[in-house]
Parts: C-alpha cells; sequence; structure tokens
C-alpha cells in the first residue's frame, strides 16, 4: 500500500446560524453496535487515538509536527463519531470519519463518496492511505482529484494535500514490549495465524492484526 494525497476542501465546522442542531446517529442493530465496540477498542490499543478533544486542541498538538503527522480524535459533530486529524502542507486539518452500515470512509463532497474506498475498521481506513516505506521517502502516490469535506482555518486556495506519514501517539502512551512485537510481526506477514506459535500468542495477534 502507498501513502495516498487526496485533495482536501475546506468546510466551518458548524451549522448555520438559522440551522437546527442535526440529531445523532441511530445504531439500527446489535451488530453495528459490535462494530463500533470492537472499533473503539483498536482505537484504544493503538495509542493515537485521542478521545475527547477539540479542534483546537488538536491543532495545537500538531502544529509543530513534520507534515503528515496525524491523530483520531472524537468528532465535535453530532452526528459523526470520529474525525482524523493531519498535519498538511497548510498547517493542521481535520476530516471527519463516516460511519455506515459497518463501514468507515473519509467525509467528502459528492460524487467523490462513491470513489473514495470504505473500510470495517477504522485502523484500515488509515492504513489504506499510509505507509511508511514511502513515507520516509517523502513519496506519495496521487489519488483522483476527490474533494474532502475538511475543517481548516480560512486560505486563498481552499484545497491543500492530505498525505497520511506517522500517528501522534499520546504523552502517556507507552506500548508493551508485547504490542511492539504484535506489530513487528503484522508487518512481516499477512497470515499471522499460521506461524507456529502458541494459541494464546495467536489469539494475542488476533486482537490488533493491525501494522500501525
Amino acid at each position: 500500500m502507498v501513502a495516498q494525497r487526496m485533495a482536501v476542501s475546506h468546510h466551518e465546522d458548524r451549522n448555520g446560524p438559522c440551522s437546527p442542531p442535526p440529531s445523532p446517529p441511530v445504531w439500527e442493530s446489535t451488530e453495528e453496535w459490535n462494530c463500533i465496540t470492537t472499533n473503539i477498542q483498536y482505537l484504544h490499543t493503538s495509542g493515537w487515538y485521542w478521545g475527547h478533544m477539540s479542534a483546537g486542541e488538536s491543532r495545537d498538538a500538531l502544529l509543530m509536527k513534520s507534515e503528515g503527522t496525524f491523530l483520531v480524535r472524537d468528532s465535535s459533530h453530532p452526528q459523526y463519531m470520529l474525525t482524523l486529524s493531519v498535519k498538511t502542507s497548510r498547517g493542521p486539518t481535520s476530516v471527519r470519519i463516516q460511519y455506515s452500515r459497518g463501514s468507515f470512509g473519509l467525509d467528502c463532497i459528492a460524487p467523490g463518496v462513491l470513489l473514495l474506498p470504505s473500510f470495517p475498521n477504522v485502523i484500515s481506513l488509515i492504513h489504506h492511505y499510509t505507509n511508511s516505506d514511502n513515507a520516509a521517502q517523502g513519496h506519495a502516490a496521487s489519488v483522483d482529484n476527490i474533494q474532502l469535506k475538511a475543517q481548516h482555518d480560512p486560505v486563498q486556495d481552499s484545497r491543500v494535500f492530505l498525505k497520511l506519514v506517522r500517528p501522534l501517539q499520546q504523552p502517556e502512551t507507552f506500548h508493551s514490549l508485547q504490542h511492539l512485537t504484535r506489530l513487528t510481526i503484522n508487518r512481516h506477514t499477512n497470515s499471522p495465524d499460521q506461524l507456529p506459535l502458541p494459541r494464546p500468542l495467536l489469539h494475542y495477534l488476533q486482537d490488533y492484526p493491525f501494522q500501525i
């Protein structure tokens, strides 16, 4: 997978003065609740999920970081659960993460929603747009000119490129040696369940089957 660049179209993360507040999303089934719960568990394990955090706080956290540094936080919009915040060439910006019927995708302007991929979990979404080997060399493959809905300070050109390179870990997060080993194994095999390991270790790998 290659690191990818997406055109971002900026908008304010608020409603108009006469607009009624939007209703929060409603989960329609036990499967959806299980999907959401599993994703939150994955995010807590990742170390780069910052939970309740305002746009201003995410901007402060990313402002002095290198381009491509990102984190995931709770969305301040009642119709969305999560937001991806990332340092771009124009400074920190945020893109909401859409959820619909067990799938997650980046919020974008129609008809781009039909072109952007969706994923069964947020970690897979982030991984799709991140590749450490290419990112370390400063390379990024282009994506079709899809405008993402993003929150950003006003600029003359309302579009910037969104490139994910490395996650911003929470300062208090100290991964265990077991988790770091798990990440290393996941980066070197696509079938960890086939490794000659004891069953408890295989279950541990399955609890977080991701590379970031």
